[in-house]
């Protein structure tokens, strides 16, 4: 009889030990006073901040990882400069995997279409996310398929990430003008263009309007270098990352200063499909205005016909799981 006491004793001294453990992890400040209670304010307090801009992170943090890598891989084999040389080929292949190998667990990725992008030099068009997340994708995936390097022109404010530059000249980016974007053409190099820019990735929305205005930049680079545009679409952009564009003050400040301060939220794991349109031939008859404008409409015609629009997240979440996509 006793021996039971004793064993109940000690059994319910276990439970008691073990209740004053769960207490203790999910009422910290029960134990920890107004240390406690300050912390876990300013931890709830923080939540929103953490959820809203931890896409931002996220995407530094594969930037900074791809700036390691490629560190790395420089210091191992004593290389120094000639950035573009078959010398950076694996180190670029080991940056590639890892862009691609994101897009494959995130978001599903696919490529449609990749055959469509001729052999020689083309000007590569796209649609302007609020992340261009699913261009990094592209243009590994690219190079992971052909081999082909695809040179990039980016925003003047990308270039200022501190500790970006091996990561730009080893990946071929550039925020050069009309000049040397015919010259990296006219060298056989494929170049990613999104016209849209800054305005389109913060102020376009889920019914992925193109804000180009009168941009014909691009049209006039593929005029001179005499080559081909590629229009290029990728599905479900805005159901990944959006942003609060719509807030007037942001886009007033947006206006009067060009800061892209606008937030990003999101990184939802929706699926990413892009499309590559029929390329666009060169022709010397057509203006400038009107290549921009064909362009346009070429781009149009893939998100009417792959784009769901409005977008919606929940089905954009559920096409990871169906592998026959229909638009609505």
């Amino acid at each position: 009889m006793s021996s039971r006491s004793e064993s109940y004793s000690s059994g319910q001294e276990d439970v008691t030990g073990l209740t004053s453990l769960l207490k203790g992890w999910i009422y910290p400040n029960h134990y920890l006073g107004d240390f406690g209670d300050c912390t876990i304010f300013h931890l709830w307090a923080l939540t929103p901040v953490i959820i809203l801009f931890s896409p931002t992170l996220i995407v530094l943090g594969f930037i900074y990882l791809s700036i390691l890598l490629l560190h790395i891989y420089k210091r191992k084999n004593n290389l120094k400069a000639h950035y573009l040389s078959k010398s950076w080929d694996h180190g670029r292949r080991a940056v590639t995997y890892l862009w691609d190998m994101y897009g494959i667990v995130w978001h599903g990725y696919e490529v449609c279409g990749m055959d469509k992008i001729p052999k020689g030099p083309g000007l590569v068009v796209l649609y302007h996310g609020a992340f261009p997340l699913d261009y990094f994708y592209f243009v590994s995936r690219l190079y992971l398929q052909t081999g082909r390097l695809c040179h990039s022109v980016v925003d003047y404010h990308f270039s200022k990430i501190p500790g970006i530059k091996l990561f730009y000249n080893v990946q071929g980016l550039t925020q050069d003008g009309r000049v040397q974007c015919v010259e990296i053409l006219k060298k056989g190099y494929l170049l990613g263009v999104l016209p849209g820019g800054v305005r389109e990735a913060l102020f376009s929305d889920e019914n992925y309007s193109l804000l180009w205005g009168n941009r014909t930049g691009f049209a006039h680079v593929a005029i001179d270098a005499k080559v081909p545009i590629i229009p290029v679409f990728t599905t479900n952009l805005r159901e990944g990352y959006r942003t609060l564009g719509k807030i007037w003050p942001l886009k007033w400040l947006y206006e009067r200063t060009r800061w892209p301060i606008v937030p990003i939220y999101g990184g939802f794991p929706v699926k990413f499909c892009t499309y590559v349109g029929d390329p666009i031939p060169y022709d010397p008859h057509i203006t400038a205005e009107e290549l921009a404008e064909k362009t346009k409409t070429a781009i149009k015609n893939l998100r009417d016909e792959h784009q769901r629009i409005p977008g919606s997240i929940p089905k954009a979440l559920l096409e990871r799981f169906n592998k026959h996509r229909k638009r609505d």
